[in-house]
């Protein structure tokens, strides 16, 4: 975004950005006094892409984020300090060095191995090859189990770990152990976008991200209970929202996927049109297996939109065999793993005449 993610944190750490003209040189901590409320703990984890964009974005972020460690306030007010205080005890006491143990505990932004993109939750979705939360949030862990900071020559990485450092001035260091402690005391995820050419069933990378995290947490905690989540509306800068990431699937679903004029839209583009469709759907359940925030209604709304809708199950079938095919199979895998319980039996007749035809089709 614009800096909207970077200014979102600070704002709920209680920092405030140092500007020379339009740059950001570097920030100040705010008092207590002013803030008005106690700070907020806030964990990062951020793309490949913007790690490689914006190294000193992040080496900002990760002094600020020690700054308001090391403050004097009370557990209750800051509990960043209260935090990094005790886990640095607990750290050094299972061996590490006083300062490897308090960098270590101070570590706020993540992401994925150097020279490395994504989650890794796309493969599990594709092929199919997960049975619980437990296996998105061991693929998320793994692939995103890297913090980054300030390099600190005298702070090494743990015995289990590596570390990279560049010109840059900011270092990398495997610590999934890390990630682990900030997502299983997390109490919200937010996930911000600031244009309206997209939306969340547009891209695997929201269901990646944001079910990563979201399926982590639950795991982390032992809970089936979802953790709350965000997604941030920052299209209209001088008017942003926030809804909660059920609320915007409901929004997506009823504004765009079952639109008719979104499909009489997409129509217009043949096979390209159909593939949009059969990826949109691929997103939804792919939300619902990580975040479990999709209601039945939703599959209903598209099975009715797409496949019960013989104009345009027709179209799909003409354009893109293929795309129509995967399709049937993500809504019966739906049904199958218990994410969508259609409200009539009429769906599961059909998904299963058509399967058969389909296949029949594809091996003639």
């Amino acid at each position: 975004t614009g800096g909207d993610d970077l200014a979102q944190a600070m704002a709920l750490l209680g920092v405030e950005p140092r500007w020379d003209g339009r740059r950001v040189v570097g920030f100040g901590v705010m008092p207590l006094s002013v803030l008005g409320r106690p700070r907020v703990d806030v964990t990062l984890r951020v793309s490949g892409f913007f790690r490689d964009a914006f190294p000193q974005q992040i080496i900002l972020m990760d002094k600020a984020i020690r700054a308001v460690a090391g403050l004097d306030e009370s557990p209750q007010l800051n509990p960043i300090a209260a935090r990094v205080k005790a886990e640095a005890s607990r750290l050094e006491e299972s061996g590490l060095t006083s300062q490897t143990a308090q960098r270590h505990a101070s570590y706020r932004i993540f992401s994925s191995k150097p020279g490395a993109y994504g989650a890794g939750l796309q493969t599990l979705i594709d092929e199919g090859i997960w049975d619980d939360q437990a296996d998105f949030a061991d693929a998320f862990l793994t692939w995103g189990g890297y913090a980054y900071g300030e390099a600190m020559p005298h702070a090494s990485p743990t015995s289990n770990g590596d570390a990279t450092s560049t010109g840059d001035g900011w270092q990398a260091v495997a610590d999934r152990q890390g990630l682990e402690r900030r997502l299983s005391v997390c109490d919200a995820v937010i996930h911000n976008q600031d244009n309206r050419e997209h939306d969340i069933l547009d891209s695997d990378d929201y269901y990646q991200f944001t079910g990563g995290l979201a399926a982590s947490i639950s795991h982390l905690r032992g809970s089936d209970e979802a953790v709350p989540i965000y997604m941030g509306d920052h299209a209209l800068v001088d008017r942003p929202r926030i809804r909660a990431l059920s609320e915007e699937i409901a929004r997506v679903v009823r504004g765009r996927a079952s639109n008719p004029k979104w499909i009489a839209g997409v129509m217009r583009h043949g096979y390209k049109g159909a593939f949009e469709m059969a990826a949109t759907l691929d997103y939804l359940f792919a939300f619902a297996a990580t975040t479990g925030q999709v209601e039945s209604h939703h599959f209903d709304m598209l099975f009715a939109s797409w496949i019960e809708d013989d104009g345009v199950a027709d179209f799909i079938r003409r354009n893109n065999r293929d795309a129509y095919y995967d399709m049937l199979n993500r809504f019966n895998e739906a049904i199958q793993r218990g994410l969508w319980q259609p409200r009539r039996n009429a769906p599961m007749t059909l998904l299963a005449s058509q399967l058969q035809q389909t296949k029949e089709a594809r091996e003639a």
